[in-house]
This record gives C-alpha cells, sequence and structure tokens, in this order.
C-alpha cells in the first residue's frame, strides 16, 4: 500500500512538473499571421490580350490653306461601321505594391461611301453624290506606374501616374482628291483602382484616369483624356485567368486649327497569363 502511494506522488509530481516547464514556452510562442494572396496575385510579370467591341462616337475637322474644315461625323457622313479590336497589355511587378504597366490599341475603320452632303476636309471640297473611301488609324498607347496603398489578401487599392500617347490618322481618297489629317500628342493622367475578391479566385477590378489640358495655356492647344474600365477575371491558376469588363474612352483635342473628338465604349473578353 504504502508503495502504491509513492508511486501515486511521484506522477502527480512528474505530471506538474512537466506543465510548470511546459507553459512558459507555449507563452512565449506567437502564431506568425497568416498570408495567403488571392489566386492570381503572386507574380512578377502579368501579358494580357483582349478582343474589344466599342460602339463608336467620332468627329473630325481639318483645316487646309486657311480654309475652315466643315465637322465630319465618320458615321453618318463617311458610312463608318462598329469593329472589333485587339489590346494587349504588359504589367511588371518588382515589389508588392508597385507595378510598372503599359497598353497598346490598334483602332483601325475602313470605309466606303457616297457623300450626302458637301464637306470641306483638308482644304479640298468633297461635294455631294461623291464616291469616298476613309481610313482612320488610331494607335492608343498607355504607360503607368500604380502604387497600392491599401494591400490585403482579398482585395487592394491605389493610385495610377499616367502618360498617354494618342496617335491619329484620318484620310479621305475619292477620285478628285486625296487628303489626311494627322495629329499627335502626349497626355498626362492621374486615376485610381481598385480590386475586390468576391472568392478567392474570382476578382472585380475598377480603374480610372483622366486629365484635361485647358485652352487657357494656350488657345492654339486643348485635350483631355478620360479612360474608365470595369471587368472581372476569373483566375483558373495562379498563372492564367480569363477576363471580361466594359471599358469606356474618350479623347478630345485641338491642335491649332485641326479637332478631333472620339469616344469609344463597349465589352471585351481575353485572357491574361502570368509568371
Amino acid at each position: 500500500m504504502k508503495n502504491d502511494c509513492s508511486r501515486v506522488y511521484a506522477w502527480a509530481g512528474f505530471t506538474l512538473a512537466a506543465i510548470l516547464l511546459a507553459s512558459p514556452a507555449s507563452a512565449q510562442y506567437q502564431p506568425r499571421p497568416l498570408n495567403d494572396p488571392a489566386t492570381g496575385e503572386s507574380f512578377h510579370i502579368e501579358g494580357g490580350v483582349s478582343l474589344w467591341r466599342p460602339t463608336a462616337d467620332m468627329t473630325v475637322a481639318s483645316e487646309g490653306f486657311n480654309i475652315p474644315g466643315t465637322l465630319i461625323d465618320f458615321k453618318k457622313d463617311l458610312g463608318v461601321t462598329d469593329s472589333s479590336f485587339p489590346a494587349f497589355s504588359l504589367v511588371l511587378k518588382p515589389a508588392d505594391r508597385h507595378k510598372f504597366r503599359m497598353q497598346y490599341i490598334p483602332i483601325s475603320y475602313q470605309a466606303e461611301s457616297t457623300l450626302r452632303r458637301d464637306i470641306v476636309f483638308n482644304g479640298q471640297r468633297y461635294s455631294t453624290n461623291l464616291p469616298v473611301n476613309t481610313d482612320l488609324e488610331w494607335r492608343a498607347f498607355r504607360f503607368n506606374y500604380e502604387f497600392d496603398f491599401v494591400k490585403k489578401n482579398r482585395g487592394y487599392a491605389g493610385f495610377i501616374v499616367e502618360a498617354k500617347y494618342t496617335d491619329i490618322r484620318a484620310d479621305l481618297n475619292s477620285p478628285i482628291a486625296s487628303e489626311f489629317a494627322h495629329a499627335r500628342f502626349p497626355v498626362p493622367a492621374l486615376g485610381g483602382v481598385g480590386r475586390v475578391y468576391v472568392v478567392p479566385n474570382i476578382s472585380i477590378t475598377g480603374e480610372f484616369t483622366g486629365f484635361t489640358i485647358p485652352d487657357s495655356i494656350d488657345n492654339r492647344y486643348r485635350a483631355h483624356y478620360v479612360d474608365f474600365d470595369l471587368y472581372g477575371t476569373v483566375n483558373i491558376t495562379n498563372n492564367f485567368g480569363v477576363q471580361g469588363g466594359y471599358r469606356s474612352l474618350d479623347v478630345g483635342y485641338l491642335i491649332k486649327t485641326d479637332t478631333g473628338s472620339l469616344t469609344l465604349k463597349g465589352i471585351y473578353f481575353g485572357a491574361v497569363a502570368r509568371y
């Protein structure tokens, strides 16, 4: 009996000593915060391609030989119809909150029509019932830096500093005259971007950039550029996803005596690959 009691006291003492030794160690242990970025957020390079089909509202006027140009509507006057265009994008992400991005959209319209009114373009008069071939080439570039001042595993918010470069050329060819107007100009822009993950692999992103060069600086030059983009991404893996969204691009300019207003709005679908 005495031996049994001694054994009980020995086990009790051993258990108490083990608890006392373990308590300080567990008090010192602090679990690390869980960092589990959403699918598609861990990358250094992202490339994307999409197909955009916008509706277009475009007008241009070009003076020549001191003869004021007619404000020409590309749809009503020249028979231009809506088309689809590819868009190419590249994102470099050297650090978690920093991104360098670029995008290129080659926009092109061609049309054949018979004029329903007289128009003056680049100093030349195109008379009613004259057949005209139209060729509009618009190369739209974006170069920007994004800093995400709010960064969470399920979303972020940031600001954008951007340089937009627009290169537009319009050609009108007829049996009696062939003329073109060419405008190239850079426009700086500022804006913001936000993304939220509704589930770990599906996100919704919205971004807006814009800027205006008022004619108060120089009444010979004026430009505005407003770009809005709202899209969703389904990330099948961390390295590949598909996208769909809506984009609005509004550009207006006055360069000396030439003016233009080009607004494109519509949906697009595409894919992105990451490394």
